[in-house]
């Protein structure tokens, strides 16, 4: 086969920082400098507040929500890209009567090295 896949499946989500979500990375025939997931932050709830050492993103794929960063809240939607600092605690508040979805891509020095090291071994065998 040419084309490996993840699939996403959606009747098997798992609770994670208060939202339904699947890690779709790591992946097993990808090394990556990254980890990622699907989430969906159902209607009338929100995740939970939080903040990590890793820089992370948010790509908001459908609905509408808003993310609380450090205090500030910001309106995102379906097509809108968020950026967060290592140590800023957020989390998406979703007050709307349907599911809001997002892919979210996290990364950090560790992971990076780990991806170095690994493309180096690939590419000497």
């Amino acid at each position: 086969m040419s084309l490996d896949v993840v699939r996403l499946d959606r009747d098997n989500l798992q609770p994670e920082y208060g939202v339904d979500a699947q890690r779709l990375q790591p992946w097993e025939v990808l090394n990556s400098p990254f980890e990622a997931a699907w989430a969906v932050v159902r209607a009338g709830t929100h995740s939970v507040l939080h903040s990590h050492h890793e820089h992370e993103i948010f790509v908001a794929v459908s609905g509408e929500a808003v993310i609380e960063c450090d205090d500030e809240l910001t309106p995102f939607r379906a097509g809108d890209v968020a950026y967060f600092r290592p140590g800023r605690q957020h989390h998406v508040l979703n007050d709307t009567d349907q599911d809001f979805e997002f892919y979210s891509v996290w990364w950090d020095q560790e992971m990076a090295q780990r991806f170095i090291s690994r493309d180096r071994v690939g590419a000497t065998a």
